[in-house]
């Protein structure tokens, strides 16, 4: 899979990017080009190379070979405090004996700012982060969701031409995380930067982010929009990486330019839409717990798209259900079912169901 992705007008450049130790290629001939304004994520699991790109672009790392191009100039040989860049750690690395305000004004103070430039600034900061009331305190007087703001309105106090955040959100609680969430984008698009995030959590970058580029051993696998990377997945691993799916092993048996059908061991599919392939090539097919109906009685149609099995167990949500149903070849369908009356009626465990599903709803996978 070619590890690049260009657009037009770019605002951020990154050119055939490498990061070895030793042998070992963390970040692996990378390109990818961002405009201006744009909220972009890195995502992958531990060690797949986002942080080290990140730390790259910030400075912290110096490539192997490569460019970063910041708005048309070269900063890859320039060290991290004179980048027109600021970053935003996980840990918020706040100064636990400055206020608040003097927490936002250092970077300023530091890069010799007049008090009456440094006042306005800060007070602009603090407004558009909604700590204005909180000037004064200490950074253990706040709670987690107001120490990330304040870690936010330091950076971008300096005004940026770039702010990196490394899992921004990674302290918070789950709920509040969420919330954060909005807020933080809300206020990133206002202020107009642009933006690079790194997050091993799928929900956060397809929440936040205007497009994702998919990390696995220092290479891009897919770099699109949230809609894009879990509606059509490249790969394999991307289908597998983002969201819950349903993976069927098959072989092509006919390929047409209007449908494919898939042989599987469980069932037969039928794919309202074309592949390049030949007849007899293995591939993957995915289908999403989501697009999938349980019901007690056969379909009307049971040749294609069609499984029947046992409820093994099943997880309630309050918005919806996840069934786990066990076919006879082994395999346990996921399915999603959604509560759509207070007191839906459910499939029992150990009843026999069957699921099935549309011909737009699968994807073929063939790497």
């Amino acid at each position: 899979m070619d590890s690049s992705a260009t657009i037009d007008n770019a605002y951020l450049s990154v050119e055939h990017l490498t990061k070895r130790f030793g042998s070992h290629a963390a970040v692996d001939n990378i390109s990818l080009e961002i405009p201006k304004g744009e909220i972009f994520a890195l995502l992958g699991s531990s060690g797949c190379g986002k942080s080290t790109l990140l730390r790259m672009l910030a400075g912290f790392e110096t490539p192997t070979q490569g460019k970063v191009i910041l708005e048309g100039r070269d900063i890859t040989p320039l060290p991290p405090f004179v980048r027109p860049i600021n970053m935003m750690f996980q840990s918020y690395a706040l100064f636990p004996h400055l206020t608040v305000y003097e927490n936002i004004a250092f970077g300023l103070r530091r890069d010799g700012k007049d008090d009456g430039f440094i006042k306005h600034r800060v007070g602009e900061m603090l407004e558009l982060t909604q700590m204005g009331s909180y000037a004064t305190r200490k950074p253990h007087q706040l709670s987690g969701g107001q120490q990330q703001r304040v870690a936010l309105a330091r950076s971008l106090a300096k005004s940026p031409q770039l702010l990196l955040l490394d899992e921004p959100l990674g302290a918070l609680d789950k709920k509040l995380r969420e919330r954060t969430q909005v807020e933080l984008v809300n206020i990133i698009r206002q202020v107009g930067v642009t933006c690079v995030m790194v997050t091993h959590d799928q929900e956060e970058a397809m929440t936040m982010a205007q497009r994702i580029a998919v990390m696995s051993e220092g290479k891009f696998l897919q770099v699109g929009s949230p809609n894009d990377i879990y509606e059509t997945p490249a790969t394999r691993f991307v289908a597998d990486f983002i969201g819950s799916v349903n993976l069927f092993e098959g072989s092509v048996t006919v390929d047409k330019p209007d449908h494919v059908q898939v042989s599987c061991e469980a069932c037969v599919h039928y794919v309202g839409h074309g592949i390049t392939g030949v007849e007899g090539m293995a591939v993957t097919v995915a289908v999403r717990p989501e697009k999938i109906t349980l019901s007690l009685t056969a379909p009307a149609l049971t040749a294609f798209n069609c499984v029947q099995g046992t409820v093994q167990n099943l997880s309630y949500f309050g918005s919806h259900t996840i069934y786990r149903v066990a076919l006879s070849t082994g395999m346990v369908l996921k399915a999603m079912v959604e509560n759509e009356r207070r007191h839906a009626d459910a499939f029992a465990v150990g009843s026999t169901v069957w699921a099935s599903w549309p011909d737009d709803a699968q994807i073929v996978l063939t790497q």
